[in-house]
């Protein structure tokens, strides 16, 4: 397989973790997760003043650390699976910060996203906004500890502003996965079906549309 370095994206409840999950296992990779963990997006999601550039600034610092101990380390140089795009944090801080929250911002991330390597190959993972809601949901009800749940106005808002940045995505080769039937958490056939489709691409944007039924 040509991609050693890849970074799974979609918006929350689109199945990232899952999927680089299998994924890694398939191919005997080395896995990288995001830590979800944040202390202030429960200020963020209760409106508080100041709490996005909070949230936002530790995500960004925290995905910089990760992935930059990763390129020290040469890690790329095995097949690693990831469950983020590091640019990626642009599409939340667009979206949630105001103009003199933005100014700071992108002055650090242009700083910080110089430690970062591209990654081989993009898969983003397209889906629509009600099956979004309905996974989180889901995904809430089923967990040991209370779980953060944005609403849905944020999340069509979320994942229009993620369509937005893919459509516009040329910095590696991208493979877009409509998941609205897409099952790799239990079928083996689904997972199967979407190796062919990594082996198979070459450069630039390939869509590829999962066989149902």
């Amino acid at each position: 397989m040509d991609f050693h370095h890849i970074a799974i994206e979609g918006p929350p409840g689109a199945g990232k973790s899952v999927l680089a999950g299998r994924l890694a296992g398939r191919l005997t990779a080395r896995l990288v997760l995001e830590d979800p963990e944040n202390p202030f997006l429960g200020d963020f999601y209760a409106d508080r003043p100041g709490a996005a550039l909070q949230a936002q600034l530790f995500y960004l610092l925290g995905r910089h650390q990760q992935q930059a101990s990763l390129r020290q380390a040469s890690l790329f140089s095995q097949t690693t699976v990831c469950d983020y795009l590091f640019d990626k944090d642009k599409i939340f801080a667009y979206l949630n910060l105001d103009d003199n929250e933005l100014f700071i911002y992108q002055k650090l991330y242009d700083l910080l996203a110089q430690d970062v390597a591209t990654p081989d190959l993009a898969i983003y993972l397209q889906t629509p906004t009600p099956t979004l809601v309905r996974r989180l949901k889901e995904r809430a009800l089923h967990a040991e500890q209370p779980a953060l749940v944005p609403d849905a106005d944020y999340l069509r808002e979320l994942n229009e502003a993620y369509q937005h940045f893919f459509f516009h995505y040329s910095a590696s080769s991208l493979l877009v996965v409509e998941t609205a039937d897409f099952d790799p958490q239990t079928s083996d056939e689904a997972l199967d079906d979407l190796l062919k489709q990594i082996r198979g691409m070459g450069r630039g944007t390939r869509y590829y549309v999962p066989r149902t039924g």
